[in-house]
């Protein structure tokens, strides 16, 4: 309706522009909004007022010239001048009540456009280290870039959702150390575990599962160890304490034991992510292992590619990506002395190697910890030749979880904090979800997890789904009365449906489309949880007004057919969220 209306404003500007009122080359910025009095209309547009400078002419006279030139419609019933220059719009009943036939034919369908068509996206998201399980600080994360990628597709976007498996560097170096020591105590070695190692419950069960495969094959005595390794905290240095003891275990294992172990770490947790995230209904076409672009030699091809272009320079023996030059605060090393590349140098050689798999756009989600890098990684990219706006970067608040008042600590390498997967047992996989998209991705959120669970109104995730479920025993109702519902005979009575409720229902379904289409624009999930919980809203007001269930066949068809509306509606919804619509509750 909002595209008709602009379409009708446009004609009467064109015509005013034929009889001489406008300049010819007179261009309109139209944009029309929701009413947020109903008395005023339903529809509003500011045209006259941003046309005022350029048409040199007050508002309230162009809109008085727009509006005599505008072409009649059957959808339009009245239009009104406000204020300085406002036209409101009267939009017809008929017009209203269209929605629902459109809704009930488009199915599943419905909402989505195709605005996004021959454009391809990459929504890089989670990409947490596979040192541990995932938190609920990650869920947020998860859920945030999975109904974004779920929003661009409903909007004609090709879509690759992929994980970066950091499978490189120290962090993982100090799990696979952990893990070692953890199968040297089950062997029985009176070992001292290092205050840096990560210490959670799954280490040993991934060190338990090793000795279960190898038995005593990779096993050393305690002193060959423990001997001459700098002190740990808190009289020594835990970080000195820990590289000493990476070392020791690549000095005894080798470089095949070693990378076993490694790859036992590896391979669990990574694997247990996998789990827990399709099990929060979160998949990826894409696993990219941070190890690949080392072995392919594609870091030090990147490196090189920006000393062709003369952005990288020497100084103490080190390489420098000279990213001043575009905007960042300092420059930054690639390369240091002892020959190895940096985690930027990592990332520079990932973003590339993104674009050059021909993504038009790549989109990051970062825990907002990672503010800093999106400077640089854009320089990276505008050296490289790359428009650094085709580089999108999400920073999402990590969750805090509470528990009545106490705040739960979240704390990978101590291994005190809250799985994903418990909070999915103990809340569940669609309050989780929703919960996590109530609020833009910026902004603090603190779980309430007694929220989550309660079965009441105040939980907007247990509102919307009862909403769902009470049209759908409606349909029982009717089947155990011999009341089948008549969707044909029911769109042929839509006039039938005047009731100030059934009016509300049916436009606030006709906002549906438009807010997928600014969700997924401005990459604001939220947006479909807010306007979800107010299409429940006005359900329900309208279910607890009116009878449904009556013998008046015309009426009870028509009044089923706007229900089947919402419900359709709210099923197209929750499923881009990643949430359930149940039939029961």
């Amino acid at each position: 309706m909002k595209q008709h209306i602009a379409d009708l404003i446009q004609q009467a500007i064109d015509a005013l522009k034929t009889a001489g009122e406008f300049d010819a080359d007179l261009v309109a910025n139209i944009q029309i909004d929701n009413t947020r009095d109903k008395q005023h209309g339903d529809l509003a547009c500011n045209v006259a007022l941003t046309l005022a400078k350029v048409a040199r002419r007050k508002p309230r006279d162009i809109a008085e010239l727009i509006c005599s030139q505008l072409p009649a419609s059957k959808s339009v019933t009245k239009t009104q001048i406000a204020g300085p220059g406002f036209i409101n719009f009267f939009i017809s009943q008929d017009a209203t009540q269209a929605i629902i036939g459109k809704v009930l034919t488009d199915a599943d369908q419905f909402g989505r456009n195709n605005s996004g068509a021959g454009h391809k996206v990459q929504v890089e998201f989670v990409s947490a280290n596979p040192t541990g399980p995932l938190h609920v600080g990650h869920g947020r994360g998860a859920a945030y870039g999975a109904s974004v990628s779920n929003l661009l597709e409903a909007s004609g976007y090709d879509v690759e959702r992929e994980y970066y498996v950091n499978d490189a560097g120290r962090q993982m170096n100090i799990l696979a150390a952990s893990v070692w020591l953890r199968y040297l105590q089950q062997a029985e070695e009176e070992i001292t575990f290092p205050s840096n190692g990560y210490q959670g419950a799954y280490v040993n069960d991934i060190a338990k599962h090793l000795r279960t495969q190898v038995g005593d094959r990779l096993k050393h005595s305690a002193p060959e160890v423990m001997s001459r390794l700098h002190a740990d905290a808190p009289e020594g240095d835990k970080e000195k304490h820990i590289d000493d003891l990476i070392e020791r275990a690549q000095s005894l294992l080798g470089q095949a034991d070693y990378s076993l172990v490694f790859n036992a770490g590896l391979n669990s947790i990574r694997h247990d992510i996998e789990q827990d995230l399709h099990g929060f209904g979160v998949d990826f076409q894409h696993w990219f292992s941070e190890r690949s672009l080392d072995q392919g030699d594609q870091i030090n091809r990147a490196i090189a590619k920006l000393q062709e272009q003369g952005h990288v320079y020497e100084d103490g023996g080190a390489l420098w990506f000279r990213s001043t030059a575009f905007g960042d605060d300092k420059d930054r090393v690639v390369k240091r002395d002892n020959g190895q590349t940096t985690y930027f140098a990592s990332d520079i050689a990932y973003h590339l190697n993104k674009f050059e798999r021909g993504m038009d756009t790549v989109i990051n989600v970062w825990g907002a910890d990672h503010h800093g890098y999106i400077t640089r990684v854009k320089a990276a990219l505008q050296a490289l030749g790359i428009d650094p706006e085709r580089l999108v970067v999400k920073l999402v608040q990590f969750a805090i979880l509470y528990r009545g008042n106490e705040r739960v600590p979240m704390s990978t390498r101590s291994g005190s904090f809250v799985t994903l997967r418990e909070l999915r047992e103990e809340v569940g996989k669609d309050a989780s979800r929703f919960f996590y998209v109530t609020r833009k991705a910026e902004q603090h959120m603190d779980f309430d997890l007694e929220l989550a669970k309660s079965e009441s109104k105040d939980n907007p995730v247990y509102y919307i789904q009862y909403a769902h479920a009470r049209i759908c025993t409606l349909i029982r109702k009717l089947a155990e009365q011999n009341m089948a519902w008549d969707s044909v005979m029911g769109l042929e009575q839509l006039e039938k449906l005047s009731e100030p409720a059934e009016i509300s229902l049916m436009q606030q379904i006709q906002l549906y489309p438009e807010v997928i289409a600014h969700a997924a624009y401005n990459h604001e999930p939220h947006q479909v949880a807010h306007y979800l919980k107010d299409l429940a809203g006005h359900f329900h007001s309208y279910y607890n007004a009116h009878r449904m269930v009556i013998d008046d066949v015309q009426l009870r068809n028509a009044r089923m057919c706007l229900c089947m509306a919402a419900r359709q509606v709210m099923d197209n919804g929750l499923t881009l969220l990643g949430v359930d619509a149940p039939e029961h509750m």
